[in-house]
C-alpha cells in the first residue's frame, strides 16, 4: 500500500513538473543558458502578488470562497520565483568561477610557444 502511494505521488509530481508553466520556467532558469535569467524572472513574483491582491479584493467584495485557492496558488508561485532568483545568482557565480579556473589552468598548462625562424627554415632553390 505504501509503495502504491509513493508511486502515485511521484507520478503526480512528474506531471506537475512537466506541465505547469511556472515549473517549466524555473526548470529553464536552472540550465546553463538560463541561469542569467533567474533574477529577471523574479519580477514575475510581483505580477503574481498583484494578481493575488486583486483576487483577495474580489473575495472581500463577495466572490466565491474557492477563489482563496487561486490566491494561495499565486502566492506560492510568487514565493517560488523569489527564492529561485538568489539561487540562480549563486549557481551562476559558482559556475563562472569554475569556468574561469578551468580556463586559467588550460592557459598555464600549455607549453610555451617556441619562436620559429622562418628565414632559416626556408629552403633556397638550387
Amino acid at each position: 500500500m505504501f509503495q502504491l502511494l509513493i508511486a502515485f505521488v511521484s507520478r503526480i509530481y512528474a506531471f506537475f513538473q512537466q506541465s505547469m508553466p511556472t515549473n517549466i520556467l524555473i526548470r529553464a532558469t536552472h540550465t546553463r543558458r538560463g541561469l542569467k535569467w533567474g533574477v529577471p524572472a523574479m519580477l514575475l513574483a510581483v505580477v503574481y502578488i498583484v494578481i493575488a491582491a486583486g483576487l483577495a479584493q474580489w473575495i472581500a467584495g463577495g466572490a466565491p470562497g474557492w477563489i482563496n485557492l487561486l490566491v494561495l496558488l499565486c502566492l506560492w508561485n510568487a514565493l517560488k520565483f523569489v527564492v529561485n532568483g538568489p539561487i540562480t545568482v549563486v549557481r551562476l557565480r559558482r559556475l563562472r568561477a569554475h569556468e574561469r579556473r578551468y580556463r586559467d589552468e588550460m592557459l598555464t598548462a600549455r607549453p610555451p610557444e617556441t619562436p620559429v625562424n622562418y628565414r632559416a627554415a626556408a629552403v633556397e632553390p638550387r
